[in-house]
């Protein structure tokens, strides 16, 4: 009994652990498992940007903020607007009148994520719920007359998918953020007066399981007070069990401090990092809102985005797919297609994504590889490094394809090099990427 005991007594110790609103404390908290084994999930960008649709959701900025403006903007206004029309009074235009919930999250269901993450607070600083340190400037009180973020999150919890929420720090326009950027970000009376209460209502109200933080760079972290935040988060919210972070937290915190890091937008490191990290990307390559004016070369196709998830996986990262829908609250058809494309080929090939950790070596003569071998050739595959295989090996190794069970022939190469697979005539695959499953038949 005395081994069980000391178990009990070692993990009781590694609960009741606090962490202290420190960098090093912080990042040394253990990810929740859940995360590292979902791989997959949907990035959602909508709010008031939506209803211009047109460059992207830096629309206000790009027209009214940087300096000089975009000109394709100005033009794009004053050729569709009238005179003195302001960015706020988009906002009643933001109707969401056909949005479905349980039809969006049916659709996440299917395309195979196991998480979803929905911006409740862009640059522009519109909350996409009755944040009571948004006044006027929310979904509740102006355009959808409803609370988005809490019908989302009910309708994908009930379908078993983990829920996030992307929350940017800095809001282009307020006025206390924009005296605090005066003062040197020496005075907080954003942070104190409404990023955190903001912040903290948030979390204790909807409770999400991802906090993706973005819009930090303009300050140092302690100017966010980030390290206070997340030291409440992990040790008395309500979440602090699954909750997790990325590194969006101040100047120079991304892929270095936080819980996984993104690094930056559609990350690809090269090589294996030795943190958890995580690609977001957009199915629309020139915007991560809805653009009116977006055509079918600019997005992502199927095999695309097949590589880029198995080789995001391959290399020990997850992949957040993003989609912009509109403001009437339709997920476009086309990204609709590809989210149900990407989930009929998880069906045939998740066993090699869900859970998985990446192998030894992480590509190969082209070919990613994980526990799994990815391939998008169609004549034979050579994998030097899966073994030291010797003549004798040979009867002790099958090889499948997933979703067919037939074994392929496959001969060792020598001395010592692996193996060669002679693959048949493969399946079709809208995907164009098929997965092989080596298993140790002794």
């Amino acid at each position: 009994m005395l081994p069980v005991s000391l178990l009990v007594i070692a993990f009781a110790a590694q609960t009741s652990a606090r962490f202290t609103p420190d960098w090093e404390s912080l990042d040394a908290r253990p990810l929740p498992s859940w995360y590292d084994e979902a791989k997959l999930g949907i990035f959602i960008h909508w709010g008031v940007f939506s209803v211009p649709g047109f460059g992207s959701e830096w629309f206000w900025w790009h027209w009214q903020g940087q300096q000089p403006p975009d000109q394709s903007c100005v033009n794009y206004m004053t050729k569709n607007y009238p005179p003195g029309f302001s960015y706020p009074e988009f906002a009643p235009q933001f109707h969401a009148q056909f949005f479905d919930p349980e039809e969006w999250a049916d659709i996440f269901k299917a395309s195979g994520a196991k998480y979803v993450v929905l911006t409740a607070k862009h640059h522009e600083g519109f909350t996409n719920w009755g944040s009571p340190n948004s006044w006027n400037w929310n979904s509740v009180d102006t355009g959808p007359h409803r609370d988005l973020v809490g019908d989302l999150g009910e309708a994908v919890r009930s379908r078993s998918l983990h829920y996030g929420l992307y929350n940017s720090l800095y809001e282009w326009f307020h006025p206390l953020y924009l005296n605090d950027k005066k003062n040197g970000f020496k005075t907080q009376e954003f942070v104190m007066h409404k990023l955190l209460p903001e912040i903290y209502n948030m979390v204790v109200r909807y409770r999400p399981e991802v906090i993706w933080s973005d819009g930090d760079w303009e300050a140092p972290d302690t100017y966010w007070n980030s390290t206070e935040l997340l030291a409440w988060l992990y040790n008395d919210s309500p979440v602090k069990d699954t909750i997790v972070t990325n590194d969006r937290w101040g100047a120079g915190c991304a892929c270095k401090h936080g819980g996984y890091y993104n690094c930056e937008d559609k990350y690809t490191p090269g090589k294996l990092p030795k943190h958890k990290w995580e690609k977001c990307t957009s199915v629309d390559t020139l915007s991560w809102g809805y653009r009116r004016n977006m055509k079918m070369k600019e997005l992502m196709d199927l095999p695309t985005i097949i590589e880029d998830l198995v080789q995001t996986v391959a290399l020990g990262g997850n992949y957040l797919l993003n989609v912009g829908p509109t403001p009437d609250g339709m997920i476009p058809a086309v990204f609709e297609e590809r989210l149900r494309s990407v989930g009929a080929w998880l069906e045939i090939n998740g066993e090699a994504i869900y859970a998985s950790k990446p192998w030894r070596v992480q590509t190969e003569n082209s070919t990613l590889l994980s526990v799994y071998s990815f391939t998008i050739s169609s004549v034979t595959i050579h994998l030097p490094s899966y073994m030291k295989c010797k003549s004798e090996c040979l009867p002790l190794v099958q090889v499948t394809l997933l979703g067919d069970p037939t074994s392929l022939s496959w001969s060792p190469v020598h001395p010592d090099a692996g193996l060669t697979v002679l693959l048949p005539e493969l399946p079709y695959s809208p995907a164009q990427v098929w997965t092989l499953k080596l298993e140790d038949v002794q």
